[in-house]
């Protein structure tokens, strides 16, 4: 097991698996069960999945597709996407998976991260925070898959959250998400430095150098990866994969 928590983040649309760019356009990736089956196979820590329309569309859960992919996997999992109350949040734990990711729901009720933290404990509640810069390069927190600014300072909101009981950030960079880019080391730090709970960084990795760099220099507790896991490289074909352990290990290890 990696010292430094290394997660798929993997995008649902429908039944489908896709990945977004800048949280706009997206391509195809394929069936989720078939990806499971091959992180299974790959032995990764965790995974993390995230319906990227429930909120937008005001929907629940898609709990069928949930179920299906919980009895498939071996691994511990967490999900976001159209949780609003305590009793959603229930339902997708009772399915089996170990984390809810909130996210839109909670800038309109806060409280709903204490109820199920009160419940399932901290460590179960992952607020995921997204977070664009504005054309004067400040960053501002957006909801609904990117489509509401909130007006929101990142590391205010984070604090915020924080208050309220949840036990991790997951902390996306639009600009950066499935650009290859890198990760946005600044905003990580920003966050990281001053949050007590663990971070976990989101948003352009493409190599396991980024993924150095953003642990080492952007303090990250844990990173999510997309576009590096789903295909062969930028601009060429699907391939579910992950990074080598043994280079990643030789990577993040203090030297």
């Amino acid at each position: 097991m990696l010292k430094t928590r290394i997660i798929p983040c993997l995008q649902l649309r429908g039944e489908s698996l896709v990945k977004t760019v800048k949280f706009d356009k997206y391509g195809y990736i394929g069936d989720p069960i078939n990806t499971v089956r091959i992180f299974n196979e790959l032995e990764v820590d965790e995974l993390s999945f995230l319906d990227i329309t429930a909120s937008k569309e005001g929907r629940e859960p898609n709990y069928k597709i949930l179920k299906e992919i919980a009895d498939e996997c071996f691994m511990p999992l967490s999900y976001g996407g159209g949780v609003r109350t305590l009793e959603m949040a229930s339902k997708v734990f009772q399915i089996g998976f170990e984390k809810i990711i909130l996210n839109s729901h909670v800038f309109g009720n806060p409280g709903l991260i204490t109820e199920i933290a009160d419940i399932f404990g901290s460590q179960a509640v992952v607020v995921a925070i997204d977070v664009k810069k504005n054309f004067w390069g400040k960053y501002e927190v957006y909801a609904f898959s990117g489509t509401q600014n909130k007006k929101k300072d990142p590391v205010e909101w984070m604090k915020e959250v924080e208050k309220h009981g949840a036990g991790e950030i997951f902390l996306t960079s639009i600009d950066r998400e499935g650009t290859w880019k890198g990760f946005d080391i600044e905003l990580i730090k920003k966050v990281s430095e001053e949050s007590r709970l663990p971070v976990i960084a989101h948003g352009g990795g493409g190599t396991i150098r980024d993924i150095e760099e953003v642990v080492k220099s952007g303090k990250a507790s844990a990173v999510a990866l997309g576009s590096m896991v789903v295909y062969q490289g930028k601009d060429l074909g699907v391939l579910v994969n992950f990074p080598d352990k043994q280079q990643l290990e030789h990577s993040l290890e203090i030297r």
